[in-house]
């Protein structure tokens, strides 16, 4: 089965991006236990300093579906919800090759 990879755009409520990142902390502490999640990594957009993104890689389609259905995912997306405005934009995209893949 091919690796699978979803990028997210989360917007922060304005000024709220730094105790968002605080709160996001146990998701990425999380992710280094899952042995299929081979890839998790939060980023503060440059320009737009109420933008995250997380680049995910997973080694397969159902190793990404026990990540999202997972208590520990749940629980940090409930966690985090009072930071974000509007519904988060997943952009599900398949790994073709290039340097750390």
């Amino acid at each position: 089965m091919s690796k699978v990879a979803v990028v997210v755009k989360l917007r922060i409520k304005p000024g709220q991006r730094d105790a968002f990142t605080e709160v996001f902390q146990p998701g990425l502490v999380t992710a280094q236990n899952e042995s299929e999640t081979l890839t998790y990594i939060l980023h503060h957009d440059v320009v737009d300093t109420d933008v995250v993104w997380i680049y995910e890689v997973y080694a397969s389609q159902d190793a990404m579906n026990a990540h999202l259905g997972s208590d520990a995912f749940k629980a940090l997306s409930k966690s985090l919800a009072d930071f974000v405005v509007g519904a988060p934009e997943f952009n599900l995209v398949m790994p073709i090759g290039g340097k750390g893949l």
